[in-house]
């Protein structure tokens, strides 16, 4: 029985699923086939993450939006905001799904995973549960100082009583020493042989930064690096707006803005011939974080030549944000996902930089890496696992020993391996 096949025989039999495995090991193409199952099978399936980007990127929405929880981080903020008691419509709403899919585990906290059963036991919710991630990348993002609690911290975890599936094959590269130096950062095992291994990939930055990708920290860097590379293009400038449909009224700016950043849509997508740029989504003909050159513009496509030589004929893609809406249908009421506002751009951006967090499912061949604006644990695993192309991968030196940029959270590190979780 393959992993597919397993996975929906657990969910159908109301079993609760953590799909994990490392980065590049088809976490996301195994759970979109699971989607389509269920949708085929005419079941109601809720798409959801703690962040809007990891959202976006499935389709669905935030946790805090789908299970009413406002802006608060606990049980005890939750009663103080009066938001304690499930009102009907969530009831309802949550009652009627068939499968609740929660992506990038890694970044729900142990407090926001109580929240939701509290939800799911108001609601009587009898459907399944499947978690997807890795507590080897991004962790939950915490107030100030206080100390990060993961998911499985949480005695709502052990309750879930998941069936774990954990996926190891990597399928980003082919490189069988890269991936065993991968396995070594993602665990912090930085020995002797890893830091030689490290250090060979600190190289001249190339002459011509146009065939390479800057993998930066933060996004002031990302953004001042694409715009300095983009007017040393000597070139026409063209501006495509992205274009809005809003389908339901009180729609705010502030609600679009806050999507597209979380989706990578450009409001204004500056470009010139020549110009390389990324595909930030996946298709039959390109996939995200492959590269590509504008080669012509027009009024209604772009012609963007691949490393491959190929040359798409890109038209802008529709991306959407949805709402599940109560329904009267034959005079029963159920819930139906519709659209919110639907943005039409096409699915590019410039590939001189972008941050590690917005680089979040994709492979890409010409990378540099910014070391020095590697600041939380797990970063540097999640950067250096975006590379396709270890023969075209580029470290900027480190002001800091190796093992002190590949670090890794101790509780996350030993849930991994099975250790038992101090309390």
């Amino acid at each position: 029985m393959n992993y597919l096949d397993m996975i929906i025989k657990k969910l159908t039999m109301s079993n609760n699923v953590f799909l994990t495995g490392g980065a590049g090991v088809g976490k996301t193409t195994l759970t979109n086939q699971i989607i389509k199952y269920f949708e085929d099978e005419a079941k109601k399936v809720v798409k959801l993450a703690s962040t809007g980007m990891a959202a976006t990127l499935i389709g669905g929405q935030t946790l805090h939006s789908f299970f009413d929880l406002g802006i608060v981080s606990n049980l005890d903020e939750l009663e103080k905001k009066g938001k304690l008691e499930t009102s009907k419509k969530i009831k309802k709403l949550i009652k009627s799904m068939d499968l609740l899919i929660i992506d990038e585990i890694s970044m729900v906290s142990d407090t926001l995973l109580e929240m939701i059963e509290y939800r799911l036991i108001s609601s009587e919710f009898n459907g399944a549960i499947l978690v997807v991630g890795d507590f080897l990348q991004l962790p939950p993002i915490t107030r100030s100082f206080s100390e990060v609690k993961f998911a499985f911290e949480s005695s709502a975890w052990k309750r879930f009583d998941f069936y774990t599936v954990e996926l190891t094959h990597i399928y980003r590269t082919r490189d069988t020493d890269f991936i065993k130096l991968l396995n070594s950062v993602r665990f912090a095992q930085i020995d002797e042989n890893t830091h030689n291994k490290l250090n060979e990939y600190i190289r001249p930055i190339p002459e011509c930064l146009n065939e390479f990708t800057f993998l930066f920290g933060k996004n002031i860097s990302a953004s001042l690096h694409n715009k300095k590379q983009l007017s040393f293009i000597d070139s026409e400038l063209f501006i495509k707006e992205a274009k809005i449909i809003k389908h339901q009224k009180n729609i705010t700016d502030k609600d679009i803005q806050r999507f597209m950043e979380d989706a990578r849509i450009e409001r204004k997508l500056e470009l010139k011939i020549d110009v390389p740029v990324l595909f930030t989504r996946n298709s039959w003909n390109y996939f995200n974080g492959e590269k590509g050159r504008v080669v012509n513009v027009d009024d209604e496509y772009l012609y963007i030549q691949k490393n491959d030589g190929k040359i798409i004929k890109l038209d802008s893609v529709a991306q959407s944000k949805t709402k599940w809406i109560e329904k009267d249908i034959d005079g029963e009421k159920e819930f139906f996902e519709e659209e919110v506002f639907t943005i039409y751009q096409y699915p590019i951006k410039l590939a001189f930089a972008i941050t590690i967090h917005k680089s979040q499912g994709m492979s890409i061949e010409d990378l540099i890496i910014e070391t020095n604006e590697i600041f939380a644990p797990s970063q540097f695993y999640v950067a250096l696992s975006r590379c396709s192309n270890p023969k075209r991968l580029n470290l900027i030196a480190p002001k800091k020993q190796w093992h002190s940029l590949a670090f890794v959270n101790h509780k996350a590190l030993d849930f991994v391996r099975g250790k038992n979780i101090p309390k």
